[in-house]
């Protein structure tokens, strides 16, 4: 191996190729077919290749991850053709390269020489928040992200500065000597990656330097939770909604690529989609997403956000159908829109929130979009509208409201003229007719004026719109206030106030959107504590405004906090069990206990009609419970049948719920049969009532 130049000489070469291969893109373009491509290419890739400007070797003691041993550019990875990936997770341009690479690695297989390494840095550049350094968040983002390739966590950004990258994501090619012969910047580059990599693969082995040796690859699992129907995996949005008298949830399981709806203890009443990423309509059991994140309700429709589908999909729980609303399924890179329905093409939409327009004494309802992918805001007109300025859209169109397509923190009067940075969190305020939404990587909380378009600053990062680097987390009024890139936003209409997901800082804050002063409410920074968070992407305030739904993305769980209290319990997620009469093997009981609290205990005896069944003693015979009410707590969540349901009960009042299933095995002479029992047990805290119940009930099954 001849010795390397210099790391300025290096540096210099990187930025002048950046400039070139902009050039070679120019002219890619006017060549007259794939003969003349592939010349221009191969002239380019020999003027920069032979001359020893090599780069110098990933530093020593960098974590790495999808290996079982960290990778030399001189070692396992000579004599191979190199793509370094230099991205942050937080980046919305990184995540659209990702699929690109994913087919380059599908077309050129590490036998035919070719591994995607993805160098993953740090700081003032790459990494801009402090909170990605953490080599645990780093590899949770490569596990939601489904990232296969190597990864190594560059802290100290010592191969960024080698190279003198200036920005991200940047796409690096290297030969088998460690000689760097493309640069290409940001996203769009599907068809320059592949042709560039066969040119230069077919060269190198005229050359006798590519070498077909295996690396030792090794997926990163150990994060990701014990896989089960019931367990939630990067759970990232939630909404609540009044349904037949009852609140319910929305849950965007993101990991799960479904949607779950639940009624506020966790039981579910409807799974669309899942387990594995697709983007089919249809009935609930056979629709598909690709990592579903916002979701809002009307009436009975659920509309979600379908992020890596590039679409907006609708779930009517009336028809039990899924459809497509917007979105091609496909990225696309329009900032104007103005199509209708699926002819108009989307990139990346994050959040959703439902806005009731009102004009000439009608009131249509208007969804917004968050569009992290263009850094706007779009609105789909779910009727025929008037909208600013007295435009007129037809019903089904989905267009640009708000924001340049530039990333910036510009505020302005004008909605088109103001510079949004990967809005990804959105709420709509009805009686103010305003919408507040997290600018992600701004680090602020903005809102949108839905009767002008003005857009203005609520708080967090600083006046300069091109600083998108003022982060941190203190408590304060509007500019003081630094936040790290809040994901999640609500309204509490009964405090007049907007609670965040402040994501990266893990705390859930409170903003007084008349003063701008905002104040940290929940969470200390320290993930997998009781009372902490890791990543909060998402939050819902409860119809009676005295509880808080938190998406604790990186814990994989619903957190319920009592704004009252204190108090903080998880979402049991229970698919089965429901309070719903429609089914014959659900069983409703009533029962009292005192308002000052207790005991409740209770024992189930299953009797069958059909006197040919009887309880199969050799097989498991068990329940499990789940309770309404934050504060009630089980003394176990499950048990064997003969052992009794035992709950304690604190001081209150009112109606609450205990749901439990039992999961038996019956059996005739011949045949065994297994049966799930749902009972709905309704008890009553009454003053004159006992503080210690103990009841044994019969379960008559026909």
């Amino acid at each position: 191996m001849c010795q390397n130049k210099s790391n300025a000489n290096v540096r210099d070469i990187v930025q002048e190729l950046t400039q070139t291969c902009m050039e070679v893109r120019c002219n890619l373009e006017l060549c007259d077919g794939k003969q003349e491509r592939e010349a221009l290419i191969l002239k380019h890739i020999k003027t920069y290749t032979g001359k020893g400007f090599r780069i110098i070797d990933f530093q020593a003691g960098l974590e790495w991850f999808n290996v079982a041993e960290g990778l030399s550019v001189y070692g396992h990875l000579a004599n191979k053709l190199i793509v370094l990936d230099f991205f942050t997770y937080c980046c919305i341009n990184c995540m659209h390269v990702l699929p690109d690479l994913d087919l380059l690695e599908k077309q050129f297989s590490i036998t035919d020489g070719l591994v995607v390494v993805s160098s993953y840095e740090v700081g003032v550049h790459s990494a801009k928040f402090s909170n990605e350094r953490n080599s645990k968040r780093l590899l949770a983002a490569i596990q939601r992200y489904n990232i296969t390739h190597p990864v190594v966590n560059d802290t100290s950004l010592s191969m960024w500065q080698d190279l003198g990258i200036s920005c991200w994501p940047t796409l690096v090619m290297i030969g088998p000597t460690g000689e760097p012969f493309a640069v290409f910047i940001g996203e769009g580059h599907k068809d320059e990656l592949p042709a560039y990599a066969s040119v230069a693969l077919t060269y190198f082995k005229s050359l006798y330097q590519i070498s077909n040796s295996n690396l030792p690859l090794q997926l990163a699992k150990h994060l990701l939770p014990s896989r089960g129907n019931e367990t939630l995996l990067f759970p990232s949005k939630i909404k609540s909604f009044c349904n037949e008298r009852r609140e319910c949830l929305v849950i965007s399981d993101t990991g799960n690529n479904r949607i779950l709806v639940t009624d506020v203890t966790g039981n579910v009443e409807y799974v669309i989609g899942g387990p594995e990423p697709g983007f089919c309509n249809g009935n609930l059991e056979n629709a598909k997403f690709n990592a579903p994140q916002g979701v809002c309700v009307l009436d009975a429709v659920i509309y979600v956000a379908d992020n890596e589908n590039h679409a907006i999909r609708k779930i009517d729980l009336v028809e039990k159908i899924v459809s497509t609303v917007a979105g091609t399924g496909f990225q696309g890179h329009d900032y104007v829109g103005g199509k209708t329905g699926r002819d108009q093409a989307l990139s990346s939409p994050w959040d959703v929130s439902i806005y009731r327009h009102e004009y000439a004494d009608k009131s249509v309802p208007v969804l917004l979009i968050a569009m992290a992918g263009t850094h706007q805001i779009w609105a789909l007109f779910l009727e025929d509208s008037i909208w600013w300025k007295n435009r007129e859209y037809k019903a089904s169109t989905c267009a640009a409201i708000v924001g340049s397509g530039r990333e910036e923190n510009r505020n302005n009067t004008y909605p088109h003229a103001a510079g949004l940075a990967q809005p990804s969190g959105l709420i709509v305020v009805q009686e103010d007719k305003m919408v507040f939404f997290a600018d992600s990587e701004s680090s602020t909380i903005r809102s949108v004026d839905l009767n002008n378009g003005r857009v203005s600053a609520v708080c967090g990062a600083n006046r300069n719109p091109a600083d998108l680097h003022d982060f941190g987390d203190s408590d304060g009024v509007q500019y003081g206030v630094k936040l790290q890139h809040p994901l999640g936003i609500t309204w509490h209409s009964k405090e007049n106030v907007v609670y965040i997901a402040d994501t990266y800082n893990h705390k859930i804050k409170r903003i007084d959107v008349s003063t701008g002063c905002c104040k940290t409410m929940y969470g200390d920074g320290k993930p997998n504590e009781l009372f902490s968070f890791d990543e909060p992407s998402g939050i819902v305030v409860s119809s009676n405004g005295d509880l808080l739904y938190v998406a604790d993305t990186n814990n994989h769980v619903v957190k319920v906090i009592d704004t009252k209290n204190n108090d903080i319990a998880v979402l049991p997620i229970n698919i089965g069990v429901s309070g719903k009469a429609d089914s014959e093997n659900v069983y409703f009981f009533e029962t009292k206990i005192s308002e000052g609290g207790g005991e409740l205990n209770i024992t189930f005896d299953v009797i069958f009609l059909d006197d040919r069944l009887k309880l199969n003693k050799d097989a498991p015979q068990r329940w499990s419970v789940n309770v309404s009410a934050v504060k009630w707590v089980a003394k176990v969540r499950t048990g064997d049948l003969d052992s009794p349901v035992s709950i304690n009960v604190p001081e209150g009042s009112g109606i609450h719920e205990v749901y439990v299933t039992l999961d038996i095995v019956a059996c005739k002479t011949t045949e065994c049969l297994p049966k799930k029992l749902s009972i709905v047990y309704r008890v009553h805290q009454e003053s004159q009532a006992l503080g210690i119940v103990t009841e044994r009930r019969q379960v008559v099954v026909k």
